[in-house]
């Protein structure tokens, strides 16, 4: 596909350039396309991609089902693949008796990686990264560098809107043509769904192309930015957890899966056709067993609930990955245990929050890790609400977890972890004293509040010399003492007067001179002549007189 755009953007230049026009010289810089029109190419090219593959994929199911399943011809082919490109979006459709909208979020990896690939292609067709570099001089004004970071998240905002807006236009129009009697998409659905996932893969990508992933992150101010990693690492662990329930039930009812899929007898296309299905369905279940952990667990109908308190079931859809589910009836004590993920979650999330961005009072630290622990639940229940949905009427117009429900457990657990820990995380590092930020803050708030002092100071003085003139206050000649100050007592001591470095004492200078002058070198004294040195000349041993043995005695 980046060979196909690579092509399509320089063909035009070719021709533009073997035509003399005025004001253009040839050269593949002058005649480079403005980004609306960039943008408008990689959409077009991301919608043909994506259905090119999901009719491949439908006209192999065509074949392979029973005749009449997916519609007569195939005209019918096209409309099921539009509709499905439709519903990798999540956009919901309406059918007799209900609507559909428990929708696969693991088809959605397809358009967001076409639309990630074309908005880098959008990138370089318009020279973003010449235009506005990642890095800038070191000892770079923080003025200057403000104002970059500005102009950057703008031309990422203009560059995801260049990409957005005309793909949700065209999602549009395929929305109208592909309706029918029995499903029928929903327009508002279509258009916020592309709109919104254009814009997030094309800002991505368009970021990506500035500099590398962790300008991506410095773009956002310091705060900001601890948030979203406190955020990103509290549901990174609690969808990790939720991952690893869900392999386990499949695991541990590996033989109730087997059993389903025997009762199906897809055959071989169809089996490995149901099999991509349920693969695509993963997502979907991981955040479920996500929102088992927090509490509020998710139903499998009207009237079920499967949570760590119990579990109450009816009549479940014959999709073989729901074999995993647990029994009806309460569940095992040891399973609540389950509910400690998203407190042990959000303690790493208020760690990392103030190790980005300590705060420099003891009370600014935890309301920051409960501001994380809002975040982490906002969008908990944002997954939590895409994750379900409806897939008919009667009994399957509830399915998955609520999310209002998930984003209040979450919120709570998570807050109230993350603003403990990091309140001790803030205390440790600034009873240590070693983190230069907390220093450096610290510092900050001393210059802020000092005008505050000197304001003080103003009218303490303001307020003295108003009482001098009405009576209250001695005046100042009476205030000043006579005289040098050791002269005064201990309590009317004035300030005792610097003396400065250079300062030097003349007396001491000429009593050292003089004292110098008087003394004179002592004559050397004469070699000792009271010790006695009798040597043996026969061979025998040296004695050795000590003169002042007498004085040891």
């Amino acid at each position: 596909m980046t060979a196909l755009f690579d092509q399509l953007r320089t063909a035009p230049r070719n021709v533009l350039s073997r035509i003399p026009l005025p004001g253009l010289t040839g050269d593949d810089d002058d005649v480079r396309r403005p980004l609306p029109v960039s943008g408008m190419l990689a959409a077009a090219w991301t919608l043909g991609v994506g259905l090119a593959v999901l009719t491949t994929l439908t006209l192999v199911g065509w074949i392979a089902a029973p005749r009449g399943a997916l519609g007569a011809g195939l005209p019918a082919v096209f409309r099921t693949a539009s509709q499905l490109w439709l519903a990798a979006h999540h956009a919901g459709f309406a059918i007799p008796g209900g609507s559909v909208g428990l929708l696969p979020l693991g088809l959605t990896v397809l358009p967001a990686f076409l639309l990630y690939r074309a908005g880098m292609w959008m990138a370089r067709d318009a020279d973003l990264r010449l235009r506005l570099p990642a890095r800038l001089p070191k000892n770079t004004p923080k003025e200057v560098s403000n104002a970059r970071r500005r102009a950057q998240l703008v031309l990422i905002a203009q560059a995801g809107i260049s990409l957005a807006a005309p793909y949700a236009l065209l999602a549009g129009l395929i929305a109208l043509v592909t309706r029918n009697e029995i499903t029928q998409p929903f327009l508002g659905d279509v258009l916020v769904s592309h709109l919104a996932l254009a814009f997030i893969a094309g800002s991505v990508a368009v970021a990506r192309t500035i500099g590398p992933w962790r300008s991506m992150l410095r773009l956002l101010p310091e705060r900001l930015r601890s948030v979203v990693v406190g955020t990103s690492a509290a549901l990174a662990i609690m969808l990790m957890a939720g991952a690893v329930m869900v392999l386990g039930a499949v695991v541990v009812n590996f033989g109730q899966v087997q059993e389903l899929s025997g009762i199906l007898a897809p055959g071989f296309v169809g089996g490995m056709l149901l099999l991509l299905v349920q693969g695509l369905y993963l997502l979907n279940a991981v955040i479920w067993g996500l929102a088992y952990i927090a509490g509020p667990g998710f139903a499998v109908g009207t009237g079920t609930l499967v949570a760590p308190t119990g579990v109450q079931l009816g009549t479940v859809p014959s999709l073989p990955i729901l074999g995993a589910l647990p029994e009806a009836g309460p569940t095992p004590a040891w399973v609540m245990m389950v509910i400690a993920v998203p407190f042990v979650a959000g303690a790493v999330a208020g760690v990392l929050v103030v190790r980005i961005s300590p705060s420099s009072s003891y009370e600014g630290a935890p309301l920051w890790g409960f501001v994380c622990g809002l975040a982490t639940g906002a969008t908990a229940g944002l997954l939590a609400a895409l994750s379900g949905g409806s897939l008919g009427g009667a009994r399957l117009s509830a399915l998955g977890p609520a999310g209002w429900e998930v984003m209040l457990s979450v919120t709570l657990e998570v807050g109230v972890a993350a603003g403990i820990a990091a309140g001790l995380a803030n205390w440790w590092l600034i009873f240590r004293g070693h983190n230069t930020a907390v220093t450096k803050a610290a510092a900050k708030v001393g210059t802020a509040t000092a005008p505050v002092r000197k304001a003080g100071v103003k009218i303490a003085k303001a307020a003295a010399s108003a009482a001098g003139k009405v009576g209250f206050a001695e005046p100042e000649e009476l205030q000043k003492l006579p005289g040098y100050w050791l002269d005064a007592t201990e309590c009317d001591t004035q300030p005792i007067p610097v003396i400065r470095d250079d300062w030097e004492d003349e007396h001491a200078s000429a009593a050292s001179e003089s004292s110098q002058k008087a003394r004179r070198p002592d004559p050397p004294r004469p070699p000792r002549r009271d010790i006695v040195d009798e040597t043996d000349d026969k061979g025998g041993h040296v004695i050795y007189v000590d003169p002042y043995a007498w004085d040891r005695d």
